[in-house]
Formats: structure tokens, C-alpha cells, sequence
């Protein structure tokens, strides 16, 4: 048998066709295929009747095929994270939910704190040792889980000297749902609604990867209008939340003119989204098999409308950024990540895109309209805070640009209407990579013999991300966090599920 099976993103496969390699030539083959420059997308525990199997899924983006391939795990396996940082966190997140020892993990902690598998205990979020820095001149600070604002619950414990932050450690787990658990004992009209909630940013981004899962496994095919009015939904909500970034970014430093402007700019982007949809974060828009409302030629010419007063709304308050140099000097060199550190700890988004590191699914793995519609790739020079707000100023620009264009594909067909009904293929598998506002969404959908999921995974951007923060905290002021927090503006609940 070979030792992987090559997908296109969207797509499915008999179960029997994914590959089983014994586990020390699974960690052998993994590692070899992340150091020619595959990324770690998924990997993800699926329990069985007699051993349980562990799934890894490998992005190529340089030749567009995702990697699927699996190994029995029994309750101890040699630990990857040494040789192989970008699986640190799915380590620690398979020990915790299934009780997995994994020998050699360096930092094996809960990243949810929820009951291992068959346990009913009760567990507290945050309730565990950490990291410690020895010293005379040695301080900690601890921050939340409760904070000032209006914010998600995530403590962070901050190691410093003085001023300077050496090591910050984030608990996460507070906004855990158990969604992946309900998704295969629920309808599937109340999964879209799930997905949809999976990370109330991201709507539109986790709703088309699911989409694209339950499409692949029941052999439906998309209208080029539903694709375009799909991608133009996706285009509007990475313009919304990269502007309501800016503005907050702009906020932590002071400049309160930024700050302002955007806020009320944001606002008039989810409200074109509204005008398509009648729910500004796009809920009811995405369905298997097609979209919920159509765009015709009257609503066409509103949302255009809509661009132009917004896009010349955006310009003059976001330049207003880089035309105040002292705005400028808080951003550049703060929250610094290298591209050497980005790559090792398999960042994804507009992050891993400010560190010079060049990843973008709606082009390495196009999906929707990107296939025929391709955006310009954004890079910063380095990762830090300027970077990732240049990163984000230069894809609103293009999204304009990106929306305008599908929009003129547009045809008089009807973009088609949903198939919830449809029959899934049984003992398979799906895969399907988004690219949402904050990078990299996988699903990963797996049915049993009847064809109904079995399981399902969902790894959000944010959960690649929370390390690069750690990462851009260390030897700065701690009086930073808040702009490098901002600066990668990470989700919780999209995190904990």
C-alpha cells in the first residue's frame, strides 16, 4: 500500500483508501514531508471499536494537493512536538481529550480543560501549575480571564524582569462548547448553524469549508454564481474585520481619529453583507449545495455603490496610519516574529503573511471563485505589529478589487438553492481548506457505513496562531501586549470549540 493519498481541496475518498502506516514510519513520514515544505493542517484523533487512529493532514501548497494519511494509535505514542513544533498544539489537544500519553511532549498542559474521554469529573479552566522564572528580580503578572472591555475570556501569565516580558503563557478554555462533539448527533439544518457560530467572526469562512465537505462526500456541484456570491461574502467579511483591526490597532496607540473612523466603517461593511442576506455576519447565506439569496442586477448595483462610499472612507482614515509618524514608531519593531520562527510554528493568515511567509489558500488551494478570480499576495518585510497592519490595509485594497471583479461574472442563471437532504457517501473521508480573515480554516468530515458524519474536525487559524503571540511577547515591554494582542486579534471561542 502507499504510504499517503493525494486530495484536491473539496474533495473525498473511501476510508479503505487512506493510508495506515505503523507509527514510527508515521512520525518518519510526516516529518520528512513538513521539512520539504508541507504544512501540518490537521492532525487529529478518531477513536475505534479496538484501537483508535490518528489522521494527519499535510497541505502542499506549491503543487495544490492535500496529503491524507493515518496510523493505529494505542495509549502512548512517541511524542512529534521534539522534531516538529507545528504539532505541538494538536499533541497537547489529543492527550487531553483522549487520554493519550504522548512520551517526550515537552509541554503537556491542557489547551481546553475539558474531561479526558469517558470521564465525568469536573474540570476548572485555568486551574493548573505554570511556568515559572527563577530570579531575585524575577515578577509575574497575571492578566484575566476576565478583562476590561468588551472581550472573550483568556488568561495570560506574563514572566518579567522589570519591564520586559521573557515568557508569556496562555490558558485557553473558557468559551468551550463541544461543538465537534455535536455536529455528528445533530441535523444536519442545525449543523450550518453551528458552523456558523464556530467562531461568530468567521461565519462565512467556516460555513463554505463545511459546505464544501458535505458537497464532496454527496457529489454536488457548485453553480458559478453561487461560487462567486460565496466568495464576495468572504471578500466582505475579511474587509470588515481587517478594518475594525485597524481601527482598534490605531485605538491601543492613542489615535483616536483611526480609531473611530473605522469603527463606524466596519459597520457599513457588514451592512452591505446584510443587504445580500438580511444578517450582517452573513448567517443563512451559505448552504450545502448552493446559497440561500441570490444577487441580482438592482442589489448588484447597491452593494457597488456601497464599495465606493466605503472604499473612499477607508483611505482617508487608514492612511492617516502611515502619514503619523509617531503611530508609525509604536508599530514598527514591536511584536516582532521571525519567518525562520513563523514557519516552524505553522502560522497561517495574515500573521504568518507579515513575516514574509508566503501562504494564501485561495491561491495554493483555490476554492469558489478564486480559481478563475486570484488575489495579489500581501507580505510584510517583518512580523511585526506594522507588518501585520500593512498586511491587512494592502488585502482590504485587494478585496475591493477582488468583489468588483466577481461581481462582473455575474450571470442571469439563478446561483441555485440548498440540498439538505442529500445522501453522503459511506466510509469516507472530506477535506476542504478555506482561506478566512484570519487565515487557514480545515474541516475535515469522516462517515460511518449509513453515511451519516462520524466525525468531524475543524481547526480554526487561531488555533495555529496563539503561539506566534507568545512568540512576539518575548524580550518586549509588557506594556505591549495589548497592541501585539490586537495586532494578531485571535479567536477564543474559534480556539476552544
Amino acid at each position: 500500500m502507499k504510504n499517503t493519498l493525494l486530495l484536491k481541496n473539496g474533495s473525498s475518498a473511501k476510508l479503505e483508501n487512506v493510508p495506515v502506516i505503523e507509527a514510527e514510519g508515521f512520525r518518519k513520514h510526516l516529518t520528512v514531508q513538513i521539512q520539504k515544505g508541507g504544512r501540518l493542517s490537521a492532525l487529529f484523533l478518531v477513536p475505534g471499536d479496538s484501537q483508535a487512529r490518528l489522521f494527519a493532514i499535510v497541505s502542499h501548497d506549491h503543487t495544490s494537493e492535500l496529503e491524507v494519511f493515518s496510523c493505529l494509535c494505542g495509549r502512548k505514542f512517541n511524542a512529534l512536538t521534539p522534531i516538529l513544533p507545528q504539532a505541538h498544539w494538536f499533541e497537547r489537544e489529543i492527550a487531553e481529550i483522549h487520554g493519550i500519553e504522548m512520551v517526550g511532549h515537552p509541554w503537556m498542559k491542557p489547551i481546553r480543560f475539558q474531561p479526558k474521554a469517558g470521564q465525568n469529573v469536573e474540570i476548572i479552566p485555568g486551574a493548573t501549575s505554570y511556568f515559572e522564572v527563577k530570579g531575585e528580580e524575577v515578577h509575574e503578572v497575571g492578566v484575566g480571564p476576565v478583562h476590561a472591555g468588551i472581550i472573550e475570556p483568556g488568561h495570560f501569565r506574563f514572566q518579567c524582569h522589570g519591564e520586559k516580558v521573557f515568557h508569556l503563557e496562555i490558558e485557553l478554555g473558557y468559551q468551550h462548547r463541544g461543538i465537534e462533539r455535536a455536529i455528528p448527533v445533530s441535523q444536519p439544518q442545525k449543523v450550518i448553524r453551528l458552523m456558523e457560530t464556530a467562531a461568530g467572526d468567521t461565519s462565512i469562512g467556516h460555513a463554505t469549508a463545511y459546505a464544501m465537505n458535505v458537497e464532496a462526500l454527496a457529489g454536488l456541484k457548485l453553480s458559478q454564481n453561487a461560487a462567486i456570491i460565496r466568495s464576495v461574502a468572504l471578500e466582505l467579511e475579511r474587509m470588515a474585520n481587517h478594518t475594525g483591526d485597524l481601527g482598534a490597532l490605531a485605538g491601543d496607540v492613542g489615535f483616536l481619529p483611526t480609531a473611530a473612523y473605522c469603527g463606524r466603517i466596519r459597520g457599513d461593511i457588514l451592512n452591505t453583507t446584510g443587504l445580500i442576506c438580511g444578517n450582517r455576519f452573513g448567517r443563512g447565506l451559505i448552504r450545502t449545495g448552493g446559497v440561500g439569496y441570490e444577487i441580482d442586477a438592482e442589489l448588484k448595483k447597491a452593494i457597488l455603490d456601497k464599495l465606493a462610499l466605503v472604499e473612499a472612507d477607508l483611505r482617508s482614515a487608514i492612511n492617516l496610519i502611515w502619514d503619523t509618524p509617531s503611530v508609525v514608531s509604536r508599530f514598527e519593531e514591536t511584536g516582532l516574529v521571525s519567518r525562520e520562527d513563523a514557519i516552524a510554528a505553522g502560522l497561517v493568515g495574515p500573521a504568518a503573511r507579515a513575516c514574509g511567509v508566503s501562504i494564501d489558500i485561495r491561491l495554493s488551494h483555490a476554492f469558489a471563485a478564486y480559481g478563475r478570480i486570484k488575489p495579489e499576495l500581501a507580505l510584510g518585510r517583518q512580523g511585526d505589529v506594522n507588518g501585520r497592519a500593512t498586511v491587512r490595509w494592502l488585502e482590504i485594497q485587494d478585496s475591493l478589487c477582488l468583489i468588483r471583479a466577481m461581481l462582473e461574472e455575474l450571470s442571469a442563471e439563478k446561483a441555485g438553492c440548498s440540498m439538505p437532504k442529500a445522501e453522503l457517501a459511506t466510509d469516507s473521508l472530506a477535506v476542504s481548506l478555506a482561506e478566512g480573515w484570519r487565515g487557514e480554516i480545515c474541516h475535515v468530515a469522516i462517515t460511518d457505513s449509513k453515511g451519516n458524519l462520524k466525525s468531524y474536525k475543524i481547526v480554526d487559524p487561531s488555533f495555529h496562531n496563539w503561539f506566534g503571540l507568545a512568540l512576539a511577547l518575548r524580550n518586549q515591554e509588557i506594556s505591549d501586549f495589548p497592541l501585539c494582542n490586537k495586532s494578531f486579534n485571535l479567536s477564543y471561542c474559534g480556539h476552544d470549540l
